[in-house]
């Protein structure tokens, strides 16, 4: 009888056991990776949001504005949203002095929900994009009046409905009118100054005020806010911050400084 020849397993080509190496490779790096990506997230808040550091931001900012608070002026919580809708891309000053006169001829959210258009336009002219502006003080009004019986509502969820409102509004509004922290308010100044003594990697405002909502205590956000505010109004100015002024200097890094 002759001896059976052993079947011999079919050689596969080195080209594709080269490929199903990498494959594996690539499986085993693909699971060692993902602390790296984890790594990079939490990355995107400052290295300058050291609690201990934060707590002495806090402190000065503390010394320096003990009553710093929002500057728009009103009476109430509805004239706070339309003079905060007012002030995008204008100052406070600016939106006083027109508001002025604006609330007595404009008193509820009725006689801005039904004005003539054309002569709001003009009221309110000097607060600059003054035919976007009238759109969403309208529209804001006439929401308040259909869907929340004429007041202003007390939670963000509900705000962020009106038009013309997104969250600094909404933050403006809640925290100073009705004293609720829903969050961060970033205008302009907060924008540069969280960059400035980083607390954010961030530019994006819906970002910076993630990531303060993260290393601000939830008890300061509304105040912290105002004092961010009043210091870049004050003395962290853009073009050429005033330094020698300044009681954060000797805890701030930024990259343009004057000293």
């Amino acid at each position: 009888m002759h001896a059976r020849k052993s079947k011999k397993a079919p050689s596969v080509p080195r080209k594709k056991r080269e490929s199903s190496k990498q494959t594996k490779l690539a499986v085993i790096g693909s699971t060692a990776k993902k602390p790296v990506k984890t790594a990079k997230i939490a990355r995107t808040v400052g290295a300058g949001a050291d609690p201990k550091r934060v707590a002495a931001i806090l402190a000065k900012l503390d010394a320096a504005y003990p009553a710093a608070t929002c500057e728009l002026k009103h009476e109430n919580a509805f004239q706070l949203l339309i003079s905060t809708i007012l002030s995008a891309q204008c100052t406070d000053v600016r939106v006083n002095q027109v508001a002025e006169s604006l609330y007595r001829k404009y008193p509820h959210p009725q006689a801005f929900a039904y004005a003539n258009p054309s002569e709001l336009e003009q009221e309110i002219r000097p607060t600059g994009f003054f035919r976007n502006k009238t759109k969403s003080i309208m529209g804001a009004s006439k929401a308040l009046l259909e869907k929340f019986g004429g007041q202003v509502p007390k939670t963000m969820d509900e705000i962020l409905t009106l038009p013309g409102v997104a969250r600094k509004t909404g933050n403006v509004v809640l925290g100073t009118a009705y004293g609720i922290a829903s969050g961060v308010v970033v205008d302009t100044h907060v924008i540069r100054l969280s960059r400035r003594l980083d607390l954010t990697k961030h530019e994006e405002p819906k970002k910076i005020e993630q990531d303060l909502m993260r290393v601000i205590p939830k008890e300061k956000w509304i105040q912290f806010s105002h004092q961010l505010i009043w210091h870049g109004r004050r003395v962290c100015i853009a073009r050429k911050p005033r330094c020698l002024d300044c009681n954060l200097e000797s805890i701030c890094y930024s990259r343009d400084k004057t000293i």
